[in-house]
C-alpha cells in the first residue's frame, strides 16, 4: 500500500488512516462532522495526494486532449482548469477528470487515484511521438484548501489568492509550485500542486496558521451535499453523462471517443436517469439501496447524513427514466411518489435536484 508523503505528519496528528485507492490515507482527525462543519464554516485542508496527475506537453497536446474528452480544453484559455469526461466507445464514463491547462500545448491531467494508470495508458495510446507525459504523483504533494475563509487564508499564508478555475505558477518564500481554484467541497479555495519538501512545509504552516486537517470522510459529505459524482459509484463505464445528467459537461462542437455512441442516445433517448432526493429525517439512504417512482425502479449511488440539512441525502438511478404525473421538483412533492427502502420499509422522499444545500 502507498503512503502519503505527509504520512508522518498524519500520524502525529493523530488520523485515523484506512485504505483508499491503493493508498494509506486519513479518513479523519477529530472527526468527520468536525471537519466537514470547519469547511462550511472556515477552512480546511486535505492530503489528496492519492489522486493522479500527470503532464502532458508538446506538440499535438491540445489535439490529444479534444480527443480523449468529452469537453473541449480549446474552449479555454490557457490559465484556466476545466472539468471533462474521458469516455469510451458506448458513451461511458472511464474517468472524470480535471484539466489544467498551463500553455497553448502544455497541461496538467487529472484523473481519480484509482484510474491514474489506465487513464495514461488511454492517452499514451492515441498521442503522437511529439506529446510527451511526466508522471507527478510519485515526486509531488496535493493539498485541497478550502472553505469560506480559504481565499484569504491563503494570501495571507502564501501570497496567493486562488480564483475559480484559473491556474497560476506560485512562488514566495516558502517555495514554488502550481495553484488552482478547483476542489470537491462546494466551497472556495483552492489546489496547491507542490514538491514533496514544499508539500510537507506549506501543510505544517497552513496548520499553524489555523487550518484545520481534514479526512476523506468529511470530503465525501461535502461533495455529497453539493451533488457532485463520484466515479465508481455515481460514475462508471456502463453509464454516459447523459443519463447521469452531466450532459452540460459535453461540448458538441468537436470529435472525442464516445461523441456517436451519445448523439444516437440523445436521439432515441435514455434508458435511466440520475435523481438526488432529501429523506424526511435522518434517516440515511445508504449506497445499494432500492429506490422507486411507479413502475421505475433503481439503486442509491451515493447517500449519507447531511450536517448542514441535518437529513439524510441521497443520489440513484431509476430505469425507465420515471414521468411524474403531479408535484414539482421545486417542493420535490411528486406523484407517483419517489420512495427509498431502508430497513424492509419503503419511505417516501423529496425529490430534489442537487446542491442539496445553497451555493456559497
Amino acid at each position: 500500500m502507498q503512503q502519503s508523503p505527509l504520512d508522518a505528519q498524519h500520524r502525529q496528528l493523530g488520523a485515523r488512516l484506512v485504505e483508499f485507492a491503493g493508498w494509506s490515507m486519513p479518513v479523519q482527525y477529530q472527526g468527520v462532522l468536525a471537519e466537514h462543519m470547519a469547511v462550511r464554516q472556515g477552512v480546511g485542508v486535505f492530503d489528496v495526494s492519492h489522486l493522479g496527475r500527470f503532464r502532458v506537453s508538446g506538440k499535438g497536446t491540445t489535439r490529444l486532449l479534444r480527443r480523449m474528452l468529452c469537453n473541449d480544453i480549446q474552449a479555454v484559455k490557457p490559465g484556466r482548469a476545466q472539468y471533462s469526461m474521458a469516455l469510451n466507445d458506448a458513451g461511458g464514463v472511464e474517468d472524470d477528470i480535471i484539466v489544467w491547462r498551463l500553455h497553448d500545448e502544455e497541461a496538467i491531467v487529472l484523473p481519480n487515484g484509482a484510474n491514474d494508470a489506465r487513464v495514461q495508458t488511454l492517452f499514451r495510446s492515441e498521442a503522437p511521438d511529439s506529446v510527451g507525459f511526466e508522471p507527478l504523483r510519485e515526486t509531488t504533494v496535493l493539498l485541497a484548501v478550502q472553505g469560506r475563509a480559504a481565499p484569504e487564508l491563503l494570501e495571507t499564508t502564501l501570497g496567493w489568492r486562488p480564483r475559480p478555475f484559473r491556474v497560476e505558477q506560485l512562488e514566495g518564500s516558502w517555495g514554488s509550485g502550481w495553484g488552482a481554484g478547483t476542489g470537491y467541497t462546494g466551497e472556495p479555495g483552492g489546489e496547491l500542486l507542490l514538491g514533496i519538501e514544499t508539500g510537507q512545509e506549506v501543510f505544517a504552516q497552513l496548520l499553524a496558521a489555523g487550518v484545520v486537517a481534514c479526512g476523506l470522510g468529511a470530503r465525501d459529505t461535502l461533495r455529497l451535499e453539493m451533488g457532485y459524482p463520484l466515479w465508481g459509484q455515481d460514475l462508471d463505464p456502463t453509464i454516459t453523462p447523459l443519463e447521469a445528467d452531466l450532459g452540460w459537461v459535453v461540448n458538441w462542437e468537436h470529435d472525442f471517443r464516445g461523441k456517436p455512441a451519445l448523439e444516437r442516445q440523445r436521439k432515441r433517448g435514455m434508458n435511466r436517469i440520475r435523481l438526488g432526493f432529501v429523506m424526511a429525517g435522518p434517516e440515511i439512504p445508504r449506497h445499494g439501496y432500492r429506490l422507486q417512482a411507479g413502475g421505475s425502479e433503481g439503486t442509491v449511488t451515493s447517500g449519507n447524513f447531511s450536517p448542514v440539512r441535518e437529513k439524510g441525502i441521497g443520489m440513484g438511478y431509476l430505469s425507465p427514466p420515471p414521468v411524474f404525473h403531479r408535484g414539482s421538483r421545486i417542493d420535490g412533492v411528486v406523484e407517483p411518489p419517489l420512495q427509498v427502502l431502508i430497513r424492509g420499509e419503503w419511505l417516501t422522499v423529496r425529490l430534489q435536484d442537487p446542491p442539496f444545500i445553497p451555493r456559497p
